[in-house]
């Protein structure tokens, strides 16, 4: 199984689910302008979309999407706490959160990396990503992760958008919860793990 990533990208939260989970992998990082693996492959002839993540699950196979990718890693994995059981109203929840991650956070922290955005649309965006980050914050008042007690895939997704944060002018630390909630995933040993291998942190 190999994981094709950009250091600190939203790959980076697949990365750090096959490091909670332990499940033997292999890294090839892209470079995202020029299109090329590492190793000097196209990587639009590996993954037509032209971003990552994308997982090569076996020869001329691949997943791609953060949200599918991290539910078939801990799907696949034998006893992953990672997710709730398939059909339960926890693992509804968990989609639930996933797709929020997706569509409130993702797309809105993200946008702000685009090159030549008129000031007025940053506001707007940082404006109406503010108002989501003010529902997570609520969300984790009493309670560790975001389905509750335990950590999940849908934090390692989280925890890697709102780091993205610190580039585009958004003070996480305004949201003490969410403060709080970045420091607790940042401590885990498979997250440092996973930020180390990405050179996203000192060995």
């Amino acid at each position: 199984m190999k994981l094709y990533y950009s250091p600190g990208a939203c790959s980076l939260a697949p990365h750090i689910v096959l490091s909670e989970l332990g499940t033997p992998y292999s890294l090839e990082k892209v470079d995202l302008a020029e299109k090329k693996t590492e190793t000097g492959a196209d990587f639009g002839g590996i993954n037509s979309k032209g971003y990552v993540p994308t997982l090569e699950i076996a020869k001329d196979q691949v997943l791609t999407e953060v949200a599918t990718i991290v539910q078939y890693l801990a799907d696949k994995a034998e006893n992953s706490k990672l997710l709730p059981k398939f059909g339960s109203m926890e693992r509804y929840r968990a989609m639930e959160t996933l797709n929020f991650v997706a569509s409130e956070l993702h797309k809105g922290i993200g946008g702000l990396f685009a090159k030549g955005m008129p000031e007025e649309g940053r506001k707007l965006i940082i404006e109406r990503v503010s108002k989501r980050l003010g529902w997570v914050d609520a969300q984790l008042a009493n309670k560790e992760y975001l389905l509750g007690d335990e950590f999940s895939v849908a934090d390692a997704y989280a925890f890697t958008v709102m780091n993205w944060g610190q580039w585009v002018g958004i003070d996480i630390k305004q949201w003490p919860n969410i403060a709080a909630y970045m420091d607790r995933v940042a401590a885990r040993p498979a997250v440092q793990a996973a930020l180390k291998k990405e050179g996203l942190l000192a060995a």
